[in-house]
């Protein structure tokens, strides 16, 4: 069991219309620096398909995708105890706080990635969020198809509202 300090600075401006919420970076994002950075983390890929955009590679990319589509992503936890990547593994749970977000986007929709993830944010919060698959490799069970019907909700609160 290692104790994880988030160190990942979350992605948002005042464009953004959707907060995505992982639950901590797993050891491969904290070694790359940022989110959803395990080479088979399947969150890039399907995000570009529903964008019809080419997948984000770099930091760089990653940062300027989500900006130019109105989309925050940070993680529900501040820190935690944690063996890898294991969510299930959690102990001493800490929230980020997600206040600097909400007073700077105009946030339509909190998405939370992962059964851990969802039932820490609405237990540490208190508020709702819409529950959505992990992409992680270790999520194999949801497929590609079934991963992008999920996702897809995401492109509602994207739109501009006339």
């Amino acid at each position: 069991m290692e104790h994880i300090v988030h160190s990942i600075a979350p992605v948002y401006d005042s464009r953004s219309r959707v907060l995505i919420l992982g639950t901590i970076p797993s050891p491969k994002s904290r070694e790359m620096g940022f989110f959803y950075g395990h080479p088979q983390n399947r969150f890039w890929g399907v995000m570009a398909e529903l964008l019809g955009e080419e997948k984000p590679m770099t930091v760089e990319e990653r940062r300027a995708f989500l900006l130019r589509n109105r989309i925050a992503v940070w993680d529900v936890l501040h820190s935690c105890d944690i063996n890898g990547a294991s969510d299930s593994s959690i102990k001493n749970p800490v929230v980020n706080d997600f206040s600097p977000i909400f007073e700077t986007a105009d946030i339509r929709q909190v998405f939370t990635t992962g059964k851990t993830g969802t039932k820490l944010y609405q237990k540490l919060t208190g508020k709702e969020s819409t529950y959505l698959p992990s992409t992680s490799p270790a999520n194999c069970q949801v497929k590609w198809d079934a991963l992008k019907e999920a996702y897809g909700v995401v492109l509602n609160y994207l739109k501009d509202e006339k």
